[in-house]
């Protein structure tokens, strides 16, 4: 990390922070606080500071300050806010700090691992486990900022070093002594899925009663596209062919594969949940044998709430958060006891799970309300 040197005092707490001498850059920043009651800067490295040293409650404090001073959504500081939002098992307000991170930096780690955590920790005696753990907590802990400097001299700099990559970079891919880096390559591997030369040529049975009656090619492409899809982890578009393959004339084998690769595809999370691929309500109401335990994010109200110490169910009133469309209304049920405001609108994570040929309703994975749903 480049570092340039501005202001004295900041400099000093934040090399003191960098060495783990965490009470002396704190005192020294409070002797001087009367001199930097309006610094976003200050405040900031404060409470990032005071989180390092397990000083919570003045951690928070500090970043309330800088973002009264800034009530634009800084990365930072909504990083430190989420994490004593998580200490104190407040996780609708880390949620709403981790998704308001990942609006400004769609590939943050941090918040990524946190909101991971989350899901992976829901019942609150569990997370409670994982937080009292000061080195665990630590680990989402946002760096300690250097100073803010003069941005003539960043921008200088910055222009520099990416003339000297672009030239290297550039080097280097016309010498074909490199891979280009930008070139997005799956994680997934996809050959254990490929059909076998068997299936290819028989992929589909004759006789006998089926929903859907493909033909050869109709079968072949339809794995095929499942397939693609999956391998882009695009599960939940995904889901959908493979549901019309097992409710079809599609053979054992085919089928099978199709079971195979629904088994091997990930719970989504807010923060990676493709909503390109978010069905509505009117489109599984119309065909749900197809959306079968497909996730989706819809939007709206709850009403009818009833929550027990291992269960919570609401109806879903879809598309009524705007208090002026309602596109249906479904049943959600969460394994375990979940706060939810009914007065102000809610998203709702869940999955498709179908109660007969015709109906369903939402298995819940995760809630997310915010006053940012009512703007």
């Amino acid at each position: 990390m480049l570092y340039i040197k501005g202001d004295p005092l900041l400099d000093k707490a934040a090399f003191l922070a960098k060495k783990g001498d965490f009470e002396n850059a704190i005192k020294i920043l409070q002797d001087e606080e009367s001199q930097y009651r309006n610094s976003l800067q200050f405040y900031q490295i404060l409470g990032i500071i005071c989180l390092h040293a397990g000083r919570y409650v003045e951690a928070y404090e500090c970043l309330k300050i800088a973002k009264r001073i800034k009530p634009k959504n800084d990365k930072l500081i909504l990083l430190g806010i989420a994490v004593f939002s998580l200490k104190n098992l407040n996780t609708v307000q880390a949620v709403d700090c981790y998704l308001d991170v990942l609006e400004l930096e769609p590939k943050n780690k941090l918040a990524k691992n946190a909101l991971d955590i989350i899901r992976k920790h829901s019942a609150s005696e569990t997370l409670a486990d994982w937080v009292s753990s000061p080195a665990r907590l630590s680990k989402l802990f946002p760096p300690i900022p250097a100073p803010f400097f003069n941005k003539r001299i960043i921008i200088s700099a910055a222009i520099v070093i990416t003339a000297v990559f672009l030239l290297v970079f550039g080097i280097l891919i016309l010498s074909k002594t490199i891979a280009n880096p930008f070139k997005k390559q799956s994680d997934r591997p996809s050959a254990e899925y490929t059909l076998s030369a068997q299936e290819r040529r028989e992929p589909i049975e004759t006789g006998g009663y089926y929903r859907y009656i493909l033909t050869r090619d109709q079968a072949i492409n339809l794995y095929d596209r499942a397939l693609s899809l999956f391998t882009n982890y695009r599960d939940e578009a995904a889901k959908v062919s493979l549901n019309r393959i097992i409710e079809s004339n599609a053979s054992e084998g085919l089928k099978n594969r199709a079971h195979l690769l629904i088994e091997n595809m990930e719970v989504p999370g807010f923060d990676n949940f493709k909503r390109a691929d978010n069905p509505s309500y009117s489109d599984i109401k119309t065909e749900p044998i197809v959306y079968r335990n497909v996730h989706v994010i819809w939007r709206g109200m709850a009403t009818n709430t009833e929550v027990t110490d291992d269960k919570t169910s609401f109806d879903l009133l879809v598309g009524y958060d705007t208090r002026r469309t309602l596109e249906g209304i479904v049943t959600v049920i969460f394994d375990r006891p979940v706060a939810i405001n009914t007065e102000r609108p809610l998203e709702v994570l869940g999955k498709i799970i179908l109660t007969s040929s015709a109906d369903f309703i939402l298995e819940g994975v995760a809630i997310h309300q915010s006053g940012r749903l009512e703007e």
